[in-house]
């Protein structure tokens, strides 16, 4: 690549790095957000959550074209055709997130004609705090090329693990104590798979910059907590 491709590439490329960095700032939002809307019981704050969803949405396209347009023009080989890889593959998991935020949302609407399950709400937004500060370290580890930070992040998916699969025994704890329960339990324990989903993509993630960075992806299988033979996916 020479001298003017190349300092065209940087520029296409540092574009590209503020649009992750933006729509990554409307997810972790999104996430916390969410969460809060349930504890609250606040469907204002839901529909936000969801309406937002559209922007994320529309960077995602608008990252997918940059990065497309930048390949076919510059023609990038080795590390810079592998940071624009990964800069789509960033892109698509953020995607993801945001849809399971805004399904996290749909529920809250259901959520509030019911009585509260006691203590989930709060377990619930303990979860997605977690993982929303996975996901902020991950965006930091991709900026300033920290394979340390984002092996970091990889290892703390598993603490998410638990803390899905101790709400999930407390769900079925509820629910056979008072089948009363059984319906909003549900829509918790999905809630609660949503943002176990959210925390495996951020790790994706986190192997993505590790990639990045070092050329190679993690060896060592992940640490997983997971135990539950349910896989909720968003509608």
């Amino acid at each position: 690549m020479n001298e003017h491709i190349s300092s065209a590439y940087d520029r296409d490329l540092e574009q590209i790095t503020t649009l992750i960095m933006k729509m990554g700032g409307l997810v972790e939002e999104a996430i916390l957000k969410a969460a809060k809307s349930l504890a609250d019981r606040d469907l204002e704050l839901a529909e936000e959550v969801r309406a937002g969803d559209k922007i994320i949405d529309a960077l995602e396209l608008q990252i997918n074209e940059d990065a497309a347009r930048t390949i076919a023009l510059r023609a990038p080989v080795s590390k810079d055709l592998r940071s624009l890889l990964t800069v789509l593959r960033l892109a698509a998991s953020l995607e993801r997130i945001g849809d399971y935020a805004k399904n996290i949302a749909k529920r809250t609407s259901v959520l509030v004609e019911m009585s509260p399950v006691s203590g989930a709400d709060a377990a619930l937004r303990r979860m997605a705090r977690e993982v929303e500060q996975m996901l902020k370290d991950t965006l930091d580890a991709y900026v300033r090329g920290d394979a340390v930070l984002a092996e970091d992040v990889r290892q703390r998916d598993q603490e998410v693990d638990h803390m899905y699969n101790a709400l999930f025994r407390e769900f079925l704890t509820f629910m056979m104590e008072d089948p009363r329960n059984i319906t909003s339990c549900m829509h918790l324990h999905f809630m609660a798979k949503n943002i176990e989903r959210m925390g495996d993509l951020t790790t994706n993630m986190a192997e993505q910059v590790i990639y990045l960075v070092t050329g190679d992806m993690p060896e060592e299988a992940r640490p997983k907590g997971d135990k539950t033979a349910y896989a909720v996916t968003p509608s």
